[in-house]
């Protein structure tokens, strides 16, 4: 049996894997074997020589995603064991039931396995791998799954890592694929509400399961408001308004195609629905040419305006330039429901950028809920990094 290839530590930087961080920077790397091939499993160990952790080695500036801080091997049984115990909490959650069946079962980090994510649409799973070693390890967490959900909870494994791995990654087109199903498509469930789902072709793994929570609060606040969504993509925010008795409801996207899928979902779930209108628009530009109070119910949903840290600066204008378009056009006593997925920008980062444009607007506002993912995107207490998604519910006067 082959060695596992050792990482060894410069001195001194062992401090945060010793707090159970599961990242190894570059910059603490002192040695590594000539051949290391990305992907790689490889043993950590302090420049002392003392164990660490044991992980995936890649390129860039995260050197090491540490999957385990005991020594022990990689294998179908170890991702075994990490997905019974993921299961075993959306159980415990109460999120897989008939009015449910959509739901993240892998949060990454969050769920003890960097690099990857397994989103759940009935009994169809979507994997991403976010690493080359998670790519690597593909035929080992389809075995584990396998053995971990029930037969009549999983048909179908669909694989689409090719927009999410590193550009060093030896991947192609034909690395995305489909096992046991026929199609790229299914009706989705979210708290009773019907979704098309797209695996294939649509964002992220076909849903934004992380707003599943915001989507009912925003129904409780919908009676009688004239909502805009802007950002809609497939009109998940714009159905739950629908549902909780709003006045009327626009979904405005930048993509003809998610407007067409915003629609399709209203029909889903309404038949042909008066209150619903859609448009593809850029975000700004309607903004600008919509009429003051018109909506007295905004949702700002954009896609990460900041996806390294080198954009923080231009993401936190482009928040107070949305906020504040915002906040200007929406009618006495209306609720802005504003939000940040780039995981590089921290909650008091956004907090101020809508602060500032509170400020510039020169109306009265009040933070009334502050919002983050739903307890099936779990954050690792040790990796703060996780918390990615930030929101508040405002109250403008």
């Amino acid at each position: 049996m082959t060695a596992t290839p050792q990482i060894v530590l410069r001195p001194k930087k062992d401090e945060s894997i010793k707090r159970f961080h599961p990242w190894v920077f570059s910059g603490a790397v002192a040695q590594k074997p000539a051949n290391l091939r990305e992907g790689d499993v490889v043993r950590v160990v302090a420049h002392e020589g003392g164990f660490l952790g044991v992980g995936h080695y890649q390129i860039g500036s995260i050197a090491v995603r540490i999957l385990s801080f005991s020594d022990e091997g990689i294998d179908t049984d170890f991702f075994e064991k990490r997905l019974s115990a993921a299961y075993s909490l959306r159980l415990a959650l109460g999120l897989v039931n008939p009015m449910n069946n959509t739901y993240r079962l892998v949060h990454g980090e969050g769920d003890g396995l960097p690099g990857l994510i397994i989103d759940m649409y009935g009994n169809t799973a979507v994997v991403q791998a976010h690493s080359v070693g998670m790519h690597e390890a593909k035929g080992q967490l389809l075995d584990a799954l396998r053995k971990v959900m029930p037969g009549d909870m999983l048909q179908n494994v669909y694989y689409k890592s090719e927009g999410t791995l590193p550009f060093k990654a030896d991947i192609s087109p034909e690395d995305d694929y489909l096992l046991g199903g026929k199609n790229a498509e299914a009706i989705a469930v979210e708290n009773g509400l019907k979704f098309r789902i797209d695996w294939r072709k649509g964002q992220k793994t076909g849903f934004f399961i992380d707003q599943r929570n915001n989507r009912r609060l925003l129904e409780s606040l919908s009676p009688n408001r004239r909502v805009l969504n802007l950002f809609s993509y497939t009109g998940g925010f714009s159905v739950y308004a629908l549902r909780g008795g709003a006045q009327s409801v626009h979904s405005v996207d930048s993509s003809a195609k998610a407007v067409m899928l915003a629609e399709e979902n209203v029909r889903l779930n309404f038949g042909e629905e008066p209150r619903h209108a859609a448009c593809a628009d850029d975000a700004f530009r309607f903004l600008k040419q919509a009429q003051p109070g018109a909506y007295d119910l905004i949702v700002l949903d954009p896609p990460a305006f900041a996806k390294h840290r080198e954009a923080i600066n231009n993401a936190l204008q482009g928040y107070k330039k949305l906020n504040l378009a915002a906040l200007q056009k929406i009618a006495p006593g209306g609720l802005l429901f504003t939000f940040s997925c780039s995981q590089v920008i921290s909650r008091e980062q956004f907090r101020l950028a809508v602060f500032s444009a509170a400020a510039i607007s020169g109306r009265n506002v009040r933070i009334l809920h502050q919002l983050t993912q739903p307890d099936d995107h779990p954050i690792n207490i040790f990796h703060p990094e996780g918390e990615y998604l930030k929101g508040l519910v405002l109250y403008v006067e």
